[in-house]
């Protein structure tokens, strides 16, 4: 049996996909009986003829799709007591799912709500401005990435991003992210797949638990002993084979308690800025030209080394909206989302500026959390109370004259923005940078630096402050049976990547046995 792969087939707007199969039968001589499309993705370097550009691999003869060989732990090594998963978002789903298969059922325990619990409280917030510190957008089944567009795509290059997108698959997403370009699931689409992934586990054997906190852990010559999990007012001591601590970003609590119990992190560097928004179609037009309703809804990726420090666009959300992502009282902080459609009117993406250890004195590694923390609540106060976000039209910012008003865009964080001068809130480095970024990628994205584009403050939450360092055998160096795990440990950048780094440290745990 021969598959064959071809790539670089370009179409037009508007062209038929069928094309696709044509062409297979030309390369082949017979009509396919096995077509897969590997890529899709969009060439508008010219805007005068945008081509649609397809990868496929096909085949003369039925082709069986190849099942993973995924080695089950004998029965005699899967460990008495429990392993323990902190966290339900994409690490800690995958790494639980991948512990079933493996023959392990794990306790999957989560301080925040189930997602459509979860989904409630984020509109409660938006209403009464009363938050729940413990099921925000930061906290709750999904993990932060819920409520954030569902972007896949990623800088790594791991064999295990296509096993990642066939499971997001298998449990809902649309199919078409195995071979987009950059595929996205979007948030609506997102909490019925997470759902789906809920129930695999507890079908498999695995319990998840909401509403329950790691509050304390054991050590005792360099093992993990017990850890203390609290649910409902009540605390419960466990004597765990493993702990794996896929507790996100915004874990600061846990981070601290960690700490404090001598599990040994580093400063990370990280970034900070704001929320920039636009009008969508005008962001489609700078891209596509005059054919950019033809087409998906545009997106960007900027950056600026013009500095002695970095500028870059992040988390871009076409069609999207500006959310409240503070899990504190007393802080404001902003992330962006957009559902599977991309069909609102702003476009909006953080735009961040790298921060370094030495800018905030890392004597600690906690550090870098009350830096980030003073940001947000500056911004509090600069916004005017009751989680209001600080905001500045571009023109001011770049001026340096304080906003009185906004004027085309219209910002959709909503939770209401305060005109200001965010050099009230926001660190001059941070300031200074973007003042010379926006400019720069105004040069390769027309626009951009529109006068009436809108920047909301501070997008503090793009990445951990932390790495909790772990051994080859995926270990804490400072305590055994410890498996530091995903973003918020310092080995992650987003869902996919997040979701794979779960994977690898089941198999770690699993490998270890």
């Amino acid at each position: 049996m021969i598959v064959k792969s071809v790539s670089g087939i370009k179409l037009d707007l508007g062209e038929s996909e069928d094309k696709l199969l044509s062409i297979a039968e030309r390369e082949l001589g017979c009509p396919p009986q096995y077509f897969r499309l590997l890529k899709k993705s969009l060439d508008a370097r010219k805007k005068t003829d945008i081509k649609w550009i397809y990868s496929f691999e096909c085949s003369a003869e039925k082709v069986a799709e190849k099942e993973e060989f995924v080695p089950v732990v004998e029965k005699a090594k899967i460990p008495d007591k429990p392993v323990i998963i902190v966290g339900s978002g994409p690490s800690g789903l995958f790494c639980a799912l991948r512990l079933l298969k493996r023959g392990i059922k794990p306790i999957l325990i989560e301080r925040g709500k189930s997602v459509e619990d979860r989904e409630k409280d984020c509109k409660i917030f938006v209403a009464t401005k009363k938050l729940n510190e413990e099921s925000n957008i930061q906290f709750g089944e999904g993990g932060a990435g819920t409520f954030s567009d569902g972007k896949l795509n990623t800088g790594t290059h791991s064999p295990l991003i296509k096993q990642v997108l066939r499971t997001f698959v298998s449990y809902g997403a649309p199919k078409e992210i195995e071979w987009l370009n950059k595929p996205h699931i979007g948030s609506d689409n997102l909490v019925k797949v997470v759902k789906n992934m809920r129930k695999a586990i507890i079908d498999g054997g695995g319990e998840v638990r909401f509403e329950t906190k790691l509050v304390d852990i054991e050590v005792v010559q360099g093992k993990l002993k017990s850890v203390t999990i609290s649910s409902g007012g009540s605390e419960e001591k466990i004597e765990p084979y493993a702990l794996v601590t896929a507790i996100g970003h915004s874990a600061r609590d846990t981070f601290k308690m960690l700490y404090d119990r001598g599990v040994m992190m580093k400063s990370k560097d990280f970034a900070v800025g704001v929320r920039i928004e636009h009008l969508q179609d005008e962001i489609g037009f700078s891209q596509y030209g005059s054919e950019y309703k033809r087409l998906p809804t545009a997106d960007y990726k900027l950056t600026s080394h013009i500095l002695d420090r970095s500028a870059f666009t992040f988390c871009m959300c076409p069609g999207g909206f500006v959310m409240p992502a503070t899990s504190e009282e007393g802080g404001v902080v902003v992330n962006g989302m957009s559902n599977y459609a991309r069909d609102g009117e702003n476009a909006n993406s953080a735009l961040i500026v790298q921060v370094r250890k030495d800018d905030y004195g890392a004597s600690s590694p906690l550090d870098g959390i009350e830096f980030q923390r003073r940001i947000e609540r500056a911004s509090y106060r600069a916004g005017g109370g009751e989680y209001r976000a600080p905001a500045q039209r571009v023109a001011d910012f770049l001026s340096g004259k304080e906003s009185s008003s906004l004027g085309r865009v219209l910002p959709t964080y909503p939770l209401g923005v305060e005109p200001c001068d965010l050099r009230a809130c926001l660190p001059p480095l941070i300031v200074e940078t973007l003042k010379t970024a926006i400019p720069d990628m105004d040069k390769r994205l027309r626009g951009f630096g529109g006068g009436d584009a809108v920047l909301t403050a501070p997008e503090t939450r793009t990445s951990s402050p932390i790495r909790i360092e772990r051994d080859e055998k995926m270990q804490s160096v400072t305590v055994s049976g410890l498996y530091p795990c995903g973003e918020g440990a310092g080995y992650a950048g987003g869902i996919t990547s997040s979701a794979v780094d779960g994977i690898k440290v089941a198999d770690a745990l699993c490998d270890n046995l």
